[in-house]
């Protein structure tokens, strides 16, 4: 599974990237959730949560439904 999720998250990177941000993957644990490093723009941003949550999760669960959730570290 692991494989599958970085490259969706390589699919996400550009958009964040335009903005001066970036995402890393961390972890995929055994209940099924994805763990990603925000970096750049994105750390520390008002809107970080809501890029989390809107866009890279919603995207990762359309492809993969059985992620059960997108978490920051």
């Amino acid at each position: 599974m692991e494989p599958n999720i970085k490259a969706a998250i390589e699919t996400i990177r550009p958009f964040l990237q335009r903005d001066g941000g970036d995402v890393e993957f961390v972890e995929y644990t055994a209940d099924k959730i994805v763990k990603v490093k925000l970096q750049g723009a994105c750390q520390g941003c008002p809107g970080a949560q809501a890029t989390l949550k809107g866009v890279i999760e919603k995207i990762l669960k359309e492809q993969y439904p059985e992620i059960a959730g997108v978490e920051s570290v």
